[in-house]
């Protein structure tokens, strides 16, 4: 689709797994806040470990019932809808980073929109 191809920015926001919204776990809030909003996509990504403010590492334990592992969301869209996306995402987020960088697009294909 030409209309997704060209410079974006890609917005991460780094989070744990068990990071909670108002009715359930907070990545899953953001990708449905996201599907709302009218972004192009999103994407989930739990990491195997990693490291944040407090400092201390966590990782994937196959012993443990909870783990607390980090989470990356990315979804690129265009600045304007990106930043409109944050306005509504920063009251909701209470602790995580988000970063903002310029990606280029150079490919978005979807078989419903073939020609």
């Amino acid at each position: 689709m030409k209309r997704y191809i060209g410079e974006r920015k890609r917005l991460r926001i780094y989070l744990d797994s068990d990071d909670r919204g108002e009715k359930g776990l907070l990545w899953e809030e953001i990708l449905l806040l996201a599907k709302e909003y009218g972004l192009a996509g999103a994407t989930a990504l739990r990491g195997i470990a990693g490291m944040g403010a407090h400092s201390q590492i966590h990782s994937f334990e196959i012993w443990s019932l909870g783990q607390k592992l980090p989470i990356i969301i990315e979804i690129i869209d265009t600045e304007a809808k990106i930043r409109g996306f944050l306005n509504q995402l920063e009251p909701r987020l209470h602790e995580g980073l988000i970063t903002l960088e310029d990606v280029e697009v150079i490919a978005y294909k979807h078989p419903r929109f073939a020609p």
